[in-house]
């Protein structure tokens, strides 16, 4: 399949993008809906329905977004937007509502047709395959296929959304294999609470599940509720850019209780901060954003991605029946024993707990933060493998530019090769919800084009 290498002056810019989960379709979106652009687009996913990625492929209506549908739009300049395709679509809801994550993957998707080959203008082109290898040539991108195939372009965007493992060594299961347990009163253990944690223990309640379930992380934190906001108001200088990860978590409880005292929560706090949390990252030094993964972040982390109300009821209804029990302690490690049964070693919190448990599932969903040289997407793996790309110093993801620009091994930034959302994390930390992936695929396709331009201009 020829791309735009070879076009005409006057020829659309054809664009590749690697990866059609929610960071890929937002950004083809925005790119196709550029005033007074003539852009070809051109998406390789290997999954059948693009916009659904790992978030939103699942069908459990029990597996709700953490965020209310007021804040989903995909568009910055519609705030209504996903409001709207829900009211068209007959399911009329409130703003504030949580709608199932299902649902936003369908509205993603959707969001692409009026440009598709078989119903739109036909500047969209969905090849279904997984990508091996990108390279630049000195007229574009070419992108190699699993099954033989060729795409070239102008440039490409590697949207290849987050590094996790396909299986976990046996006898783990991974975090987004939802199969029952073979009887409703086997022993669970979960590994890591978070919200993928608390979506198994969704679909184990609502299937009946009458065993006990073990949720084991570290220091034993469980995602807080959503609750009524009002966002502080917030400036650029009101904001301690460049103070340490201390004095910056010191100021946070400061803003807390003055949300408290003004008759709200810590949560107008947070939710007024996370505008400014890229500025804060990249201001920064090395050693401050590697203190504040090491013993800051799982605690932003449960403040800042909340659970929905009735998720937070199911886990505190299933904590108090003592179906639920939440461990502290670090997991290390489990073997399958001759009956069938798996034990789980667990080296607990100032030995405040068990070091052995013998349970029947063991559920991997220890989060997003994982090594991408050995679970990411093929063409990063390759890439980083050849040099072509390389890590950021802490090893979050790609290492990119602040104009989202792939650096190589060698330190250089590529002029036709970006990387957005979590494929990229380690330039901006907070890029992992919709509401930030949306805002840095529509600055990003305001600038990309121009920049194609000057580049092509320069000598390519």
């Amino acid at each position: 399949m020829d791309g735009a290498a070879h076009r005409g002056h006057n020829s659309p810019e054809h664009v590749l993008i690697v990866g059609g989960g929610a960071s890929g379709v937002l950004m083809a979106a925005h790119l196709l809906r550029l005033p007074g652009q003539q852009v070809e687009i051109t998406i390789i996913e290997r999954a059948e329905l693009l916009g659904c990625g790992i978030a939103y492929g699942t069908d459990d209506p029990d597996h709700l977004l953490n965020t209310r549908v007021s804040q989903m739009s995909a568009l910055p300049d519609e705030p209504d937007h996903f409001e709207r395709w829900l009211d068209a679509e007959g399911l009329p809801v409130s703003g504030m509502s949580f709608v199932d994550r299902g649902t936003y993957g369908r509205y993603l998707s959707g969001l692409l047709d009026p440009w598709r080959s078989c119903s739109g203008d036909a500047r969209l082109h969905c090849i279904r395959g997984e990508c091996l290898r990108l390279h630049e040539t000195g007229e574009g991108v070419v992108a190699e296929l699993d099954d033989g195939r060729t795409v070239r372009a102008d440039r490409a965007v590697l949207a290849t959304g987050h590094a996790v493992p396909a299986t976990p060594p046996p006898p783990l299961r991974g975090g987004w294999d939802f199969t029952p347990p073979d009887h409703p009163d086997a022993t669970v253990a979960i590994i890591g609470t978070g919200l993928s944690m608390v979506d198994h223990v969704a679909t184990l309640l609502a299937a009946g599940h009458r065993g006990p379930i073990y949720c084991l992380s570290r220091r034993g934190l469980l995602p807080q509720a959503h609750t009524t906001t009002q966002p502080l108001r917030l400036e650029a200088q009101d904001i301690p850019l460049g103070a340490s990860v201390s004095d910056t978590v010191h100021w946070l409880r400061s803003l807390a209780r003055r949300a408290e005292a003004q008759g709200g929560t810590w949560r107008d706090a947070v939710d007024g901060v996370r505008p400014h949390v890229a500025s804060i990252w990249r201001n920064w030094s090395l050693e401050d954003r590697s203190r504040f993964l090491r013993h800051a972040a799982s605690w932003w982390e449960v403040h800042r991605h909340r659970m929905p109300p009735v998720s937070a009821d199911r886990i505190s209804r299933a904590t108090a029946s003592g179906q639920l029990c939440i461990l502290r302690g670090r997991f290390e490690g489990a073997q399958e024993r001759p009956n069938g049964r798996i034990t789980l070693n667990i080296d607990p919190w100032k030995d405040g707990g068990p070091r052995q448990l013998v349970v029947d599932e063991v559920i991997d969903c220890r989060g997003i933060r994982r090594n991408p040289e050995e679970h990411a997407a093929p063409v990063i793996r390759e890439l980083l493998t050849r040099g072509a790309a390389r890590l950021d110093p802490l090893g979050l993801g790609l290492d990119t530019t602040p104009a989202a620009e792939v650096i190589d091994g060698a330190g250089r930034a590529s002029r036709r090769l970006q990387a957005i959302g979590p494929a990229a994390r380690g330039a901006l930390w907070e890029i992992t919800a919709i509401p930030d992936i949306r805002e840095q695929t529509a600055a990003l396709a305001r600038t990309l084009l121009d920049r194609s331009g000057r580049s092509a201009r320069q000598g390519g």
